[in-house]
């Protein structure tokens, strides 16, 4: 495994641990990347509860609840799509936190708006208010998204620190 997803993943996985924590992901351009570092640590089973692989818009609205408005109107890579996974996550799993991702890895599927490497994140708490942040990553596919995933497992340090 890539060293600096290994090193934040058993951070990230250390911090849950002490803290008596789960986590749960929900991943559509990162296709599970981020459960499968975090489940590539022995004894990760103590803290990670489950991921769900939402890379289609009907997955989204079946598995996590996401509303086919939503998602017309606002797109799946968005603000307002990643708050609703988090909130799905929240709501179909026992986690006590939760990650989003969706984003546009290219090498097409681009707009002006929503260029190739846009990813919108997003973390949350049962009972807390949900944290998002939109980054843009460089790159060819592979490359943007390594970076997300990355940037998800900050963010989830972030929100447990």
């Amino acid at each position: 495994m890539d060293k600096e997803l290994e090193h934040s993943a058993s951070e990230l996985g250390d911090r849950l641990r002490s803290q008596a924590l789960t986590i749960a992901t929900a991943e559509s351009c990162t296709g599970g990347w981020v459960a499968k570092v975090l489940t590539d640590i022995a004894g990760s089973s103590a803290w990670f509860e489950r991921g769900f692989i939402t890379y289609s818009n009907a997955a989204k609205q079946e598995m996590l609840g996401v509303r086919p408005d939503l998602i017309d109107t606002e797109g799946a890579v968005s603000e307002a799509v990643v708050r609703e996974m988090v909130r799905g996550v929240i709501a179909n799993s026992d986690a006590d936190l939760a990650l989003a991702v969706s984003g546009i890895a290219g090498p097409g599927g681009g707009t002006p708006e929503k260029p190739v490497g846009t990813v919108w994140f997003a973390w949350g708490r049962s009972g807390s208010a949900v944290v998002t942040r939109m980054l843009r990553f460089s790159g060819d596919r592979e490359r943007v998204r390594r970076q997300a995933v990355l940037a998800a497992l900050r963010g989830a340090l972030d929100l447990i620190e």
